[in-house]
């Protein structure tokens, strides 16, 4: 998709005089927006004698968690704020569900003991969450909506090559346009899985930059510091 009409290889003026807006702080209060999630083998929307099986869903494709909108194992996306945060979990055998939160793994085990829950009944899982915009690849329209895409686990080392990625191209975080996809790898016990690749297409043209920007300043902006 290099002729998608929003970006540029010329370096824009937003990137050389930008203050690297979205990068203020990893730690900022949660967004309440959609997720989308990569669907693994073991996903209930994959499996057609569960309750939440999709029809034409595959392996790798990336599911919207809000709407059931299926994207296909690629996407086009605009990175606008990222995030650290400890996710709190009952443990599958204990019953499962999501507990909540935290700024850091001793918070959530504080919070355990202050509630006396069992910790072992309990994980935390460090979880780095990128904020996107969803780009269509066919006409280069912005979507109003963001989501958000957590990485954990075999996807951190991902999330912080893309952090790093952000950071040596400069500008502000939403300066550059991105594809994701999914790509199936495996870990030491030969397990397949997929995981996801994001690579740069190439820099925001100054109206779509400035479009994003104005979502990220009403938006996000005040949950930084």
């Amino acid at each position: 998709m290099t002729d998608i009409s929003i970006v540029t290889s010329k370096v824009p003026a937003h990137v050389q005089s930008g203050t690297r807006l979205g990068n203020e702080n990893v730690t900022s209060e949660h967004l309440s927006v959609p997720r989308v999630k990569q669907l693994q083998k073991m996903s209930n929307e994959v499996d057609k004698n569960h309750p939440d099986f999709m029809d034409g869903t595959e392996v790798g494709d990336f599911i919207n968690t809000v709407t059931g909108e299926n994207y296909g194992q690629e996407l086009y996306v605009v990175n606008v704020h990222f995030k650290e945060e400890f996710v709190l979990w009952v443990k599958r055998d204990k019953g499962g569900g999501l507990v909540g939160s935290f700024a850091s793994s001793s918070d959530a085990t504080d919070y355990l003991e202050s509630e006396d829950k069992k910790v072992e009944d309990h994980e935390i899982i460090q979880t780095q969450t990128h904020t996107l915009l969803r780009v269509d690849e066919k006409t280069g329209d912005i979507s109003d909506i963001p989501f958000l895409f957590d990485c954990a686990s075999s996807k951190l080392r991902v999330s912080r090559e893309w952090n790093t990625q952000i950071a040596k191209f400069g500008g502000d975080r939403f300066s550059s346009l991105w594809k994701m996809a999914s790509v199936s790898t495996s870990n030491r016990k030969n397990q397949v899985f997929m995981n996801i690749e994001v690579n740069r297409v190439d820099w925001l043209k100054d109206e779509a930059y400035q479009s994003v920007k104005a979502f990220y300043e009403s938006s996000l902006a005040n949950k930084a510091s």
